[in-house]
């Protein structure tokens, strides 16, 4: 789902590396499953999405990398035609 960029007041800012967005309040894991926290807030524009995950107790912030990776539920994106504008109908439809 993301990519660790940087820790910021106690929470954790990535970068998407997936083309959904992700819901908030998601879960995110760690590549062997360990839950981490949950979506906290999504930044950027459609074509370069940031988000930040607020981490569970006993998660530090600090301890990831740059370039860590996190792993969202497959249920837990929207698509991104979602946040698109809608065609408009054709005259007289």
């Amino acid at each position: 789902m993301g990519s660790f960029l940087h820790a910021c007041e106690g929470e954790i800012v990535c970068e998407s590396i997936n083309p959904k967005i992700p819901y908030f309040n998601a879960p995110i894991y760690l590549e062997n499953k360990t839950a981490i926290g949950k979506v906290d807030e999504i930044l950027g524009p459609l074509n370069q999405v940031y988000f930040t995950i607020r981490p569970q107790e006993g998660i530090v912030a600090t301890s990831f990398k740059a370039g860590d990776k996190f792993y969202i539920g497959g249920d837990k994106l929207l698509p991104l035609d979602r946040f698109l504008p809608k065609p408009k109908p054709p005259p007289g439809s």
